[in-house]
């Protein structure tokens, strides 16, 4: 967990940035019941294997696992249930309307805490080719040889 401009990084969905193209970035607020912020707030999230959709002009995440909380017994809910997305209206008919191009979709990039609540950053994404990822590794190889050199 670290803190980067107010915020406070609980998980971050690194396969999202090495399998898709990031181009557009929204923040989004996310429904939550029962003991679910107190196991946020500990950490015990998941989004490696999420993915959002949208279904009757909403927008839903599915597949993120919040650990149930330990002390949270009768009030712990369903760990990877569908959660229910917090956006603007205009955001979802835009949202809409690039998915319906060919290879776009709508991904969790990480959550976070932002003044005391808990907000998901999606992403409008563009699926990476074979070569593409060879490409993206290569560039940062180099990056980081560069930098390396330029410590010595």
């Amino acid at each position: 967990m670290s803190k980067n401009n107010g915020r406070k990084i609980i998980a971050n969905n690194k396969k999202a940035r090495h399998e898709y193209f990031l181009e557009e970035i929204i923040e989004a607020g996310i429904v939550l019941k029962g003991t679910e912020v107190k196991s946020i707030r500990q950490g015990k999230v998941s989004v490696k294997e999420a993915f959002c959709h949208i279904e009757n002009g909403e927008l839903f995440i599915d597949n993120m696992h919040i650990s149930p909380y330990k002390e949270g017994n009768q009030f712990n809910v369903d760990p990877i249930r569908r959660r229910k997305l917090l956006v603007h209206k205009k955001q979802i008919h835009k949202l809409i309307g690039q998915t319906k191009e060919k290879g776009y979709t709508i991904v969790p990039v990480q959550i976070y805490l932002s003044k005391g609540k808990v907000k998901v950053e999606i992403a409008l994404a563009k699926g990476k080719k074979l070569y593409d990822k060879r490409e993206s590794i290569a560039k940062r190889d180099s990056e980081r040889r560069m930098r390396q050199a330029m410590d010595y």
